[in-house]
């Protein structure tokens, strides 16, 4: 057995916080049901802006609950204290789930979010998800998923293909070359057996120097794609230097289309900073800072309320698709214009997901999201 929930267990309730579970519990045995506003907002965020992401597992859990919800399409930016998602009914309905509701959305927002972040550092370098063997197998699909939604280019987790309907992608481990015992030999045997549509690149650290291992490389594997350094900290000394002897050494034997991969320990700071093509991203992706969503009730009965430090209300956000500005807006004062001061039109951005218990709204495919993340993150700023 493992020590996780199932989808049955989830949807009813069962991961729930007990404060919920007994809250539950008095509001039926005393007959109280009162028809609330619920929203979901970050009150801070790591950054200056977020990705939300998990809307797709938000709406199956409240597929089937007698409930209206809103929310900002997944893969939307989004900024601090506005709500990106709203529901609507009778309290008792769905007071258990914000607990897997909050679950679902600030981990997968936090992935998203610093992938969008190095992806807009690397710009036309490549950004790989490596990072699932640091995190609970369980969740590693929904890792990857998040990742390739905020922009990395491939990820290496296998139990994410189906979801993101796309291929895993890796080179070979220390592992296989150490078990065959010889490195070219290995390289060999890699081009021998795996399908031909997997570029050839291979890893040129395991016993020799960075920079003859990826001469070797290029040397012996026809048609090598790359070669990746997964240098430990305890022999890397430095790695701006050894990609650049590295590429330096291919370059004068005629190998200056061998690509140079690099993994291990990578985050911001080396992709701003290393001259290589691409960067295989572990911990600093799935163990990325969540986004510290909260549920809040801002509207019982029709009249506003909010505890101390929120705004009572409900309420919609407008953006402007230009300049990404939003404006948050008291329901009762928003009217079908809203104006940005860059003079666009502003668009509503709380759509409507479930009505009373039912889907009617789908979310686009995975690479559809991709592509609407880094349109919008090309307009921004870190």
């Amino acid at each position: 057995m493992f020590h996780v929930a199932s989808f049955e267990e989830i949807k009813r309730g069962d991961t729930t916080d007990i404060y919920f579970r007994r809250t539950k519990k008095i509001l039926q045995k005393k007959g109280i049901k009162k028809r609330v506003v619920a929203e979901v907002a970050a009150s801070s965020l790591p950054y200056k802006w977020g990705i939300f992401v998990g809307l797709e597992e938000v709406i199956k859990l409240f597929e089937g609950y007698k409930v209206d919800l809103y929310a900002f399409p997944e893969g939307s930016l989004f900024y601090e204290s506005e709500p990106v998602l709203r529901i609507e009914g009778d309290y008792i309905e769905f007071c258990e789930l914000e607990t897997p509701l909050l679950g679902f959305i600030c981990q997968a927002s936090g992935i998203a979010t610093k992938t969008a972040r190095l992806k807009k550092l690397a710009k036309d370098k490549l950004i790989l998800s490596f990072g699932i063997r640091r995190m609970h197998p369980a969740i590693a699909p929904m890792i990857d998923r998040s990742a390739y939604i905020g922009g990395a280019d491939g990820f290496s987790g296998v139990g994410a293909e189906k979801l993101v309907e796309k291929k895993a992608t890796g080179t070979m481990p220390h592992a296989l070359i150490i078990t065959v015992g010889d490195q070219i030999k290995a390289w060999k045997l890699f081009d021998e057996v795996i399908e031909k549509d997997v570029p050839r690149i291979a890893l040129v650290d395991t016993y020799y120097d960075e920079k003859i291992e990826a001469v070797w490389a290029a040397e012996n594997i026809e048609n090598l794609y790359g070669v990746r350094l997964d240098t430990p900290s305890s022999r890397r000394g430095d790695l701006k230097k050894i990609i650049e002897e590295v590429k330096w050494e291919l370059k004068i034997r005629g190998y200056s289309n061998v690509k140079i991969f690099v993994s291990g320990g990578i985050d911001e700071e080396e992709v701003k900073e290393l001259d290589a093509d691409g960067f295989g991203i572990g911990t600093a992706i799935s163990n990325a800072k969540t986004i510290d969503f909260a549920m809040d009730i801002v509207e019982v009965e029709g009249i506003p309320c909010a505890k101390r430090g929120k705004l009572g209300g409900k309420k919609e956000v407008f953006r402007c698709d230009n300049c990404l500005k939003d404006k948050v807006v008291y329901y009762k004062f928003a009217s079908e214009t809203v104006m940005c001061e860059c003079g666009n039109k502003m668009k509503k951005m709380l759509k409507k997901y479930i009505e009373n218990g039912e889907i009617i709204r789908e979310i686009p495919k995975p690479w559809e999201l991709r592509k609407y993340v880094l349109d919008q993150i090309g307009k921004i700023e870190l």
